[in-house]
Parts: structure tokens; sequence; C-alpha cells
């Protein structure tokens, strides 16, 4: 397929740059993946939908305050780090700019430490423009959690505060790793969890860090040309067990985002279609037209850029028209957009 087919108008304005005060509140696309029909409600509507036995799968990642500042020394340069992702203790693969300046053996001191100064040492460049930094401390996310940034989207255009620390984030954020939220967890909070449960419903958590490649955009006129970013993810023995046992007493799949789509393909059984084996590892797993998620049977998620591969991840569990004739109508209806924004059902 081509790039050209996933592209759609969105005015600037409907781009969410703040959340709703309450979750729930957010709108609610209702997609039928088969004809196409399309419902307008609330997200507090979402367990009305949800049957007894179905099995809903939570990404349970934590964004971590990725974003540092730091000086070179001695020039006094200032540098943006933005941390990946774990190598080792006190070793971290990160983005910096401006990275070109920047050396093995340079020595950067954080800023906004208020105890006594960090120092972190560039290691190495690493391929596709990042670096590999090594920390004076073994306790990289203590140091975020003192002097770091909540990494917001590209097109939140303002600066963090200390309300996107607790609103970036899922109520069942659990493992810390991420440097973007699962966006489709955003809007669930403890009534709706209490109210799917009263419903009959089971859950299962997995994880996969969602890293800065989310927002990298598809180059390749031909999308199956495209390389997916890598991401870690696991699937744990007790959550392949649930998703089998909803499977096999004939619930539903109900993958919360699209990050838990990734995880449920990646792990996906392929002696028992619809049946997923727990794993762990690392995955380029790109879901698109004309392949079909072979575990997941319906999805929640927010509205994605276009052109993405999240809408393409999105497609492939109707079609590109029925999708695209849904967001022109939640463009229509003045819906909000991406990571703030409302959301969609598609079942």
């Amino acid at each position: 397929m081509r790039l050209s087919e996933f592209q759609y108008e969105l005015p600037p304005e409907l781009i969410a740059q703040r959340p709703l005060a309450d979750r729930a509140a957010a709108r609610m696309l209702v997609l039928d993946r088969a004809t196409g029909e399309c419902a307008l409600r609330t997200f507090r509507d979402f367990p009305s939908f949800i049957r007894p036995g179905d099995c809903l799968v939570f990404n349970d990642t934590k964004v971590i305050p990725a974003r540092l500042f730091a000086r070179r020394e001695p020039s006094g340069g200032r540098v943006e780090l933005l941390l990946l992702e774990e190598l080792a203790p006190g070793r971290w693969k990160a983005m910096a700019r401006p990275g070109r300046r920047l050396h093995p053996g340079d020595r950067l001191r954080i800023e906004g430490v208020a105890a006594e100064p960090e120092l972190a040492t560039l290691g190495a460049k690493l391929p596709e423009g990042l670096v590999e930094l090594h920390f004076a401390t073994p306790d990289v996310l203590g140091l975020l959690d003192r002097a770091g940034a909540v990494p917001l989207p590209p097109y939140i255009a303002r600066p963090a505060d200390q309300a996107d620390e607790r609103e970036y984030q899922t109520i069942y954020a659990a493992r810390p790793g991420a440097v973007a939220a699962p966006t489709a967890g955003l809007h669930f909070t403890p009534a709706t969890l209490e109210a799917l449960r009263a419903n009959g419903a089971e859950s299962a958590h997995v994880t996969l860090h969602v890293g800065p490649g989310t927002f990298r955009p598809v180059q390749a006129e031909r999308i199956e040309d495209h390389v997916m970013h890598e991401e870690p993810y696991e699937l744990p023995d007790a959550a392949a067990a649930a998703i089998n046992a909803a499977r096999a007493r004939g619930g539903r799949i109900v993958a919360i985002g699209t990050t838990s789509v990734r995880v449920l393909e990646t792990c996906a059984d392929p002696d028992r279609p619809g049946y997923v084996r727990p794993g762990r590892g690392r995955t380029r797993l790109f879901l698109h037209p004309p392949l079909r998620p072979r575990v997941a049977d319906a999805l929640l998620t927010n509205f994605h850029l276009p052109g993405s591969t999240l809408l393409m991840l999105v497609s492939s569990f109707s079609s590109v028209e029925h999708v695209l004739a849904a967001y022109r109508l939640a463009v229509r209806e003045r819906l909000r957009f991406f990571s703030y924004g409302d959301c969609m059902l598609l079942l």
C-alpha cells in the first residue's frame, strides 16, 4: 500500500494541548469494524461495550521524566538529553541535542540537582544520532525524579509542567521505562476499572516501553518498505494465561492501545490461532493492511497522526476506507486529537 492512502486533513486547533479535567469525559467514536458504521458516545460508556468474560489487555509501562538539561565541561555549553533505555546500571542510551558537538569522553554536569552536582560522561556515539551516557550514579531513575522533566510529544506546543507529571501517566502504570505514554489508557479512572470488574470483565497486563520512534514519520512511499522502531516488551505467564482462558471460553481480547496490540501480535501462538505465548524481548512488529490482527478482537485507541504507523495499525482492524471515514467524522464533530485527545473504539 502507499503512504498517500493514509492521509487526512486535520485542523491544527483540534490537536489537544491539555487533557480534560475529567478523564472519563472524553468523547468516544465507536466504529463497527465490519460495516464502518459509527456512533458518538463518551468514554464513560466504555464499560457498557464490554461483555462478561472479555479480557482487557493493558500496557502497564510507566513514563519516566526522561528529559534532562546539562552543561558541557569546561565550556558551559547547554545540552538537552532524552534518556531512552537503560543498557546497564548507570549506562543509558540517549538522544542529545546538539549532538554533533559532543565527543566520547565529554563530561556533562546535570542541571536542576539541588545537592551535589551529578555528572555524566559520553561513552560513545551510536547509530541513528544516539549516544551512550555513563552516569556517576547507578540510580539514574532517582536522578530523573530529581532533575528530569516529562517528555511531551512534539505536537504539544508548550513545555511540560507539574500537572503533566500526573496527567501524562495511566493510573495503572507500574514499570518505569517509557518516554511516551500509551495514551488510550489515559482515559481510565478507578471508577471505570471498577465498572469493568462489575461487568465481569477480566484483565491482563503486558509491558511495552514506548520509545520516541512512535512519533517517527513514515518516509517510504510503499509502506511495506518502512523499518519499524524497536521497543522492549514482556508478556508474562499470568497475562498469557488470562488471555488464553478468555479465548477458550469465547470471550473477546480487547486491546487497550496500539502498544498492547503490538505485544499481543508479537507473542501470537503460531500453532493456535487467537492464542498467545508468554515472552519477552524486543519487537519491530509493524501491523498494517492488508494484514489483520491475529489475537486482538477489539481496540480502544486515541486518534493518530496522518501517515503514521499507528494509523496504519488501526486500519488493520477494519479497512482504510472505514477508518478514514471515521476520522473525517471526528474532524466534523470537533473531537480532540492525539495524546491528550478523545478516543475511538473499534469493535
